[in-house]
This record gives structure tokens, sequence and C-alpha cells, in this order.
């Protein structure tokens, strides 16, 4: 469980963000905060504090096992888990791609179709698609 008061406690810590595979108690003061909480359901619920739980362990988090160090991604598409040994090669190839994007982003503004610059007609019509300006 997870609610606004533990929150605030996150981000005095440095914490952006959080992915639980639990629930979380209201979402309105998370949102107000501006902290991002990516939760499977919803309680009213309150917590129990008499047991310690689990730190460092690893976790099944809507079906992807996340392990200590691992790094999450989330944003309004979604959420990944990188493992933590893949990490530098996922920011880097991250990176890349964002470059590529932008790259192609400022074609399209300049009006410029994603069929041509992605060389897509002769792949259209190899597979016996018409495409018509």
């Amino acid at each position: 469980m997870f609610g606004e008061l533990l929150a605030v406690s996150c981000r005095a810590h440095g914490v952006v963000a959080l992915v639980i595979d639990a629930g979380v108690r209201d979402t309105t003061d998370l949102t107000a905060m501006q902290f991002p909480v990516w939760a499977k359901a919803i309680s009213a619920q309150g917590t129990v504090k008499a047991t310690p739980g689990s730190v460092n362990v690893p976790v099944v988090c809507a079906g992807a096992t996340v392990h200590a160090g691992d790094v999450i991604v989330a944003d309004g598409d979604g959420v990944v888990v990188v493992q933590r040994a893949r990490a530098a090669d996922v920011a880097r190839l991250s990176q890349e791609r964002i470059a590529r994007e932008e790259k192609a982003r400022e074609r399209l503004r300049q009006g410029e179709l994603g069929v041509d610059f992605y060389g897509l007609r002769d792949k259209l019509k190899a597979m016996g698609v018409e495409y018509i300006d």
C-alpha cells in the first residue's frame, strides 16, 4: 500500500515516482503533488505496520520480475523494467533513438512525408499496395 504521507517522505529523499503492484489509498493527493504513481489498484483500506516486510528481494510486478538495482522507466505509455546489467546500454540506445526521432520530427515539420524518407513507397509497391498521394 502507498499513500500521500509516504509520498511526502519519498519526495524528501529524492524519489520522483513510484511503480507498485499493490494499491494506492488516494491518487488525488498524489496527483496534486505531481508525484506519478503507477499502481495495480486503488484501495481505501489502511495499512498494518506490525510486520517488517521485505527489502532487496526480487518481486514480480504486473508479471515482470524486478531485482534490486533494476531500472524502472515509466511514462504515460507504460512501464518497463531494465535489468541493471543492461541499463547503460539501454540508456545509450534510447538516446540514439531519441536523436533519430527528433530528426524525423523535424523532417515531418518541414512537410516531408514519412512514406518517402523511410523508403516505404517501394516496400508498399512490393507488397502489392497502391499508394495514392
